[in-house]
């Protein structure tokens, strides 16, 4: 009888083992399974560390501070003009701008900037005609008008270019609203000036030469988002 009590035993604990290395078998199949998309959650990449900032971090209508050697002008740029607004995120974050001249300046008008030949004085016979050599389709938003401070992108006259399809990089900054509202529906609007008009001012206010170029180099020192 204690023989027949012992065989039983001893069946019921190989029979436990096979079973514990059965489970140990599983978990360790499932362990070393390759992930699927479902199993793993999308990781975000990293942010290209050349970059001056993250253009994801930012909201639908960034603040930026462009930083002149004149002052600084703050600006609002609009969700409904996506374009431009990606366009020009998309430029300051790789430091196009740092070093561009205000180029062409017109009291009592605008002042333009935006032109990458302007950091090199030896293209000053090409200033304004510069760019990354792509155009933006227009993008006219019957809210957004020339008052004073518009950020708007400058652009080749109609006949060269009936699209008014806006420069790559180039804008202006409105000075006065009256004298400026005859462009409203000609070229594209994509931003406003929050603070720094005293510096618009400052910048429009200087002495220019026969092509409307300053006699006082101002620049762009760089574009940086407030975040």
């Amino acid at each position: 009888m204690k023989s027949k009590i012992f065989v039983l035993i001893l069946l019921v604990s190989l029979a436990a083992a096979s079973c514990g290395n059965r489970n140990r078998k599983s978990a360790e199949d499932k362990s070393s399974a390759p992930e699927t998309s479902q199993q793993t959650t999308e990781k975000k990449k990293p942010m290209d560390t050349t970059l001056a900032f993250d253009p994801a971090s930012l909201p639908e209508e960034p603040i930026f501070q462009i930083h002149t050697t004149e002052g600084t002008i703050t600006v609002l740029l609009y969700a409904d003009t996506p374009l431009h607004r990606d366009n020009f995120i998309k430029l300051a974050s790789r430091r196009f701008y740092d070093s561009v001249l205000f180029h062409r300046v017109i009291y009592n008008f605008m002042i333009q900037t935006g032109d990458p030949l302007t950091k090199d004085p030896a293209n000053e016979a090409r200033f304004g005609t510069g760019g990354p050599d792509y155009t933006i389709p227009a993008e006219f938003v019957a809210a957004h008008t020339h008052k004073k401070g518009a950020l708007a992108a400058a652009r080749m006259g109609d006949t060269a270019n009936p699209r008014k399809e806006s420069s790559g990089s180039q804008f202006y900054i409105v000075q006065n609203p009256e004298i400026c509202s005859h462009l409203d529906g000609e070229y594209t609007v994509f931003g406003e000036t929050l603070d720094g008009f005293d510096v618009i001012d400052r910048i429009a206010s200087l002495k220019t030469d026969s092509k409307d170029r300053p006699l006082k180099d101002v620049r762009i020192i760089t574009i940086t988002p407030v975040i």
